[in-house]
């Protein structure tokens, strides 16, 4: 039998040219890297900040702006858990105030403008849009801030360029360290971007405003689906009882085994006491539960199979997953651990209560910080994660923290949670609401994916192929 031999992989590279470059790390000369720069070079690339009139800069340093200042409204404050891929995320988002936000001036971004994520998942961007408005970024974000006068067409296409192989390849190539990679400024002023037709770049902003609103029309969807949710179960437009006063008899105390006042507060007895005429079950008795695993991070791979974290998770599912794990391990792993088509995964660590129900099987395993809820009773697995997900069940959380944030919620008292139980055919209803989302970000997420690729065959072959592989 033949043995099945890999082929060493290797650069040879002169001294002069690792002490030009001041690099020392074999990685940086992967073949792979360096083939990718060779194709930049046949296709006449020069740096972003040859090209283009932009400023390049870091956020402020730890010491200039602290955490204590963050507000619930205001100017926004963009860290590297708001960047996603092409727009940021809204839901965890912070704001500082006026005064804080003119002291923040030399780290702002205006609409149109790139932020980056500069340690950790390096090389994750967003551009800025209208519906955010000028913001300020965190020390561990990059800002890109463009001149006034570049074309709209052309912020478009660095932000697909960079998002794309030849852009992802050069940031990771660059970034340094070993336990956490981090880029420097320079690392993006130094991206080698070839010039695009014009009529390359309209489509290729054509795509991205497209993406931009499906994302859009998705979230509003799915937040039509939660308000018709707390419609039927009488919560809607429920502002909440801020009186700081609560008296109770000692016996409720021992009942539920809470003496902290937070638990207490009068705004959870008017949310009970609102949904309380809606038949509801706790959610251990309609469903059957499985922690994930944790591999600890010496099990990483380089290719495998996907390793599901909380930060890879949000209501809309599993986008973006950052760690691998071997074949060999997930074939270990998969008949305890692999999530499977018909369960609700929700999370009990970290960010605690996102859910999302799995319409297929996945080939993955999930991390300790998931609960794999399968339901027991008929009830529609799409409507499940929609009342997880929703206000009535994060209100439920929040009072067994007694108001804390929490990093763990311990799985017997995820399953107290109460689920409302609507009628078959609401479910339904609200469960095509959500799925109709799920779709308009999905064909958001695809055409995304086809603009990068469009943008590959451009510097692989021309902007013909690049333009018919767009459009079709």
């Amino acid at each position: 039998m033949q043995a099945n031999v890999q082929k060493a992989s290797f650069s040879i590279i002169n001294l002069s040219r690792a002490q030009v470059d001041r690099r020392l790390d074999a990685e940086y000369y992967d073949p792979i890297y360096l083939g990718k720069i060779e194709t930049l070079v046949k296709k006449k690339a020069k740096t972003i900040k040859d090209v283009y009139d932009v400023r390049v800069f870091s956020g402020p340093f730890g010491s200039f702006f602290k955490s204590e200042s963050y507000l619930s409204e205001g100017h926004p404050f963009i860290r590297i858990s708001d960047i996603k891929d092409i727009f940021l995320d809204k839901n965890q988002m912070v704001f500082v105030s006026d005064d804080d936000f003119v002291k923040l001036k030399k780290y702002q971004l205006a609409l149109g403008d790139i932020v980056f994520s500069k340690i950790g998942t390096v090389g994750r961007l967003s551009i800025i849009t209208k519906e955010i408005g000028k913001v300020a970024i965190s020390e561990n974000n990059i800002g890109l801030a463009f001149a006034s006068k570049t074309d709209d067409m052309d912020k478009a296409y660095i932000a697909v360029f960079l998002l794309s192989d030849f852009g992802q390849k050069q940031i990771f190539r660059m970034a340094s360290g070993n336990v956490q990679l981090k880029l420097n400024v320079s690392d993006i002023e130094n991206v080698l971007m070839p010039e695009a037709p014009n009529e390359l770049k309209h489509t290729l902003q054509e795509a991205l405003n497209t993406v931009h609103t499906k994302l859009i029309q998705s979230k509003q969807g799915y937040d039509e689906a939660e308000q018709m949710l707390l419609k039927e179960i009488n919560l809607e437009g429920y502002k909440g009882n801020e009186e700081a006063i609560s008296v109770r008899n000692f016996a409720d105390c021992l009942a539920d085994n809470r003496f902290d006042a937070e638990y207490w507060q009068p705004k959870y007895d008017e949310i009970e006491k609102k949904v309380s005429k809606v038949p509801q079950e706790k959610l251990g008795d309609i469903v059957s539960a499985k922690k994930g695993v944790e591999v600890g991070s010496e099990a990483y791979a380089e290719e495998g199979k996907d390793f599901i974290r909380v930060s890879d998770f949000t209501i809309y599912g599993i986008e973006d997953v950052e760690k691998k794990i071997s074949d060999e391990l997930y074939e270990g792993l998969k008949e305890n651990y692999k999530p499977k088509k018909g369960e609700v995964l929700f999370t009990k660590d970290g960010t605690i209560g996102i859910s999302f129900a799995l319409n297929e099987d996945i080939d993955a395993i999930v991390s300790g910080a998931f609960l794999r809820l399968k339901p027991k009773v008929k009830i529609n697995n799409n409507y499940l994660a929609l009342v997880l997900n929703s206000f009535y069940c994060k209100a439920q959380i929040e009072r067994m923290s007694g108001g804390a944030i929490i990093a763990h919620l311990k799985p017997e008292s995820a399953m107290q949670v109460k689920i409302p139980m609507l009628s078959e055919q609401k479910q339904e209803e609200l469960a095509g609401m959500v799925l109709e989302a799920l779709r308009l970000r999905k064909e958001a997420k695809e055409l995304l994916e086809k603009a990068k690729r469009a943008v590959e065959i451009f510097v692989e072959k021309d902007e013909k192929e690049a333009l018919e592989f767009l459009n079709k």
